[in-house]
């Protein structure tokens, strides 16, 4: 297949580790991949440039095209998920699906796609709900795949290619949950407090 009729994806990137299998797998099947980084729910801040940071050494090795997006907006982020925190996966999702979606209209790709996909941990329904919501929104299809029969794979590609990996989703409540042992989602109503 030539590359002028190669159709163009764009791959929504969470991390350089969830990216090894998504990447060559959609190269497998025809597709040209540019990958664009647009995080703004990863807390604290040097954890974001630590991923983002690993993506970008890994695109180098993978010679993978990245569109890494300036605006790490943590306070939109906080914004969006105030008083819905045991709900804060469908504001995420959306917040950064529907930004994947808008550049991929604006760079007149032929889909859209997540490395969320990949991980075990995620609610993959939503994220598939979400993109494809964000799809019809913008007029980008959601490029749907189950990628998480891929996941021990990714595990082991970063550790061999030693590129960071995370111990958590990303945002502030998956480290409370990490690394405090707070139950998020049994947040109390009155004063939202954290158990």
């Amino acid at each position: 297949m030539s590359a002028e009729s190669q159709p163009k994806v764009l791959l929504h990137i969470c991390c350089g580790p969830c990216a090894t299998y998504p990447l060559p797998k959609l190269r497998d099947e025809g597709f040209e991949v540019m990958g664009y980084y647009y995080n703004p729910n990863i807390h604290p801040y040097t954890e974001y440039l630590k991923r983002r940071e690993s993506l970008e050494k890994y695109a180098e090795v993978a010679e993978l095209k990245l569109i890494l997006d300036p605006d790490y907006d943590a306070v939109k982020y906080f914004q969006q998920i105030s008083y819905r925190e045991t709900r804060r996966c469908r504001f995420c999702y959306q917040m950064r699906l529907e930004k994947a979606a808008h550049i991929a209209a604006r760079g007149k790709f032929d889909y859209f796609t997540s490395t969320l996909l990949v991980s075990t941990y995620q609610n993959h329904n939503l994220i598939k709900e979400t993109g494809q919501a964000m799809g019809e929104k913008y007029g980008v299809p959601f490029l749907y795949r189950d990628f998480r029969e891929g996941f021990k794979q990714t595990v082991q590609l970063s550790r061999d290619m030693g590129l960071y990996r995370q111990q958590y989703c990303g945002c502030l409540y998956s480290e409370l949950e990490r690394y405090a042992g707070h139950d998020v989602d049994k947040i109390k109503e009155t004063g939202n407090k954290i158990d």
